[in-house]
Formats: C-alpha cells, sequence, structure tokens
C-alpha cells in the first residue's frame, strides 16, 4: 500500500472552543447539515445512526441545482476525540477528524484519505479548497452553538 501521505489531504485549525463543544456540532444530525460540504452546498440528512457500524445518507445539493447522494459508515467514535468515517459510494475514502485540547481552544485535525495516490492526485486541488471550507463552515456552527 503506498504511503498515506501520499493520498490523503491533511489539514489542521484551531477552533475557539472546547473539545466537547466541537464534537456537539460534528454529533448533531440537524448541526451537521448546517455545516457539512462546501461553500454554497446545503445537505439533506437521511439516516445518522451515530455509532461504530452506524449508517450515515445524505445528499448534498449543490449551488449549480444538482444533488449528490452520499453514503457513509461511522468507523471510530471516542466521544470529544474522534470521527471517523468511511465514505462508500462514488470516491472511496476515510475520513478522520480528531479534536485535541489546545491553547485558545481545540486544535482539529482533518485527514481524508482515498485509496491510491492516483485517485487522490485527480481530485486533490477540489478536495483541498472544499476541506479548507468545511472548516471554516464547521467553526461557524461550533461559534453559533
Amino acid at each position: 500500500m503506498e504511503p498515506i501521505e501520499t493520498r490523503s489531504d491533511s489539514r489542521r485549525t484551531l477552533i475557539a472552543a472546547s473539545p466537547a463543544q466541537v464534537f456537539a456540532a460534528m454529533s448533531d444530525p440537524v448541526r451537521v447539515a448546517r455545516w457539512w460540504g462546501p461553500n454554497g452546498f446545503t445537505s439533506t440528512i437521511h439516516a445518522f445512526e451515530f455509532r461504530p457500524g452506524g449508517s450515515w445518507r445524505l445528499t448534498m445539493h449543490g449551488p449549480d441545482g444538482k444533488s449528490y447522494p452520499n453514503e457513509s459508515r461511522f468507523v471510530r467514535i471516542v466521544t470529544d476525540q474522534l470521527f471517523e468515517i468511511e465514505h462508500l459510494n462514488g470516491h472511496h475514502f476515510l475520513l478522520t477528524v480528531a479534536l485535541a485540547p489546545a491553547q485558545g481552544g481545540t486544535e482539529v485535525r482533518w485527514r481524508q484519505t482515498f485509496d491510491t495516490a492516483a485517485h487522490y492526485a485527480q481530485i486533490a486541488d477540489f478536495v483541498a479548497l472544499a476541506n479548507a471550507q468545511n472548516l471554516e463552515r464547521l467553526a461557524a456552527e461550533v461559534q453559533r452553538g
């Protein structure tokens, strides 16, 4: 298997809130629907079984008017520390979001890992922008409370 660094988009950000406050915005489907996805997207959540092995099905609605069905399953969840999903349809990937207390709030470590470096390379520019926007939207949702 290729090194994880060659097939992943990784980023970190600081959110001025506690890990529990950040986790609350990641574990509540009503709140997730407000922040999940790049700028201009909205989400309709159909299933959100927030437990390891649980299903997460949603439709992302793009600013272009198109709808994008998504299906994932929750892989690992550690309250106030970790959220990990496997995206099952379309682009297959594992998304790991780790939360750690830090001076001034919570450091959020976001890593989206694809099966191959070649697959990741094909969509890396889009993924980088989308993930940065996702983290900005998460921070705004956390501040909204």
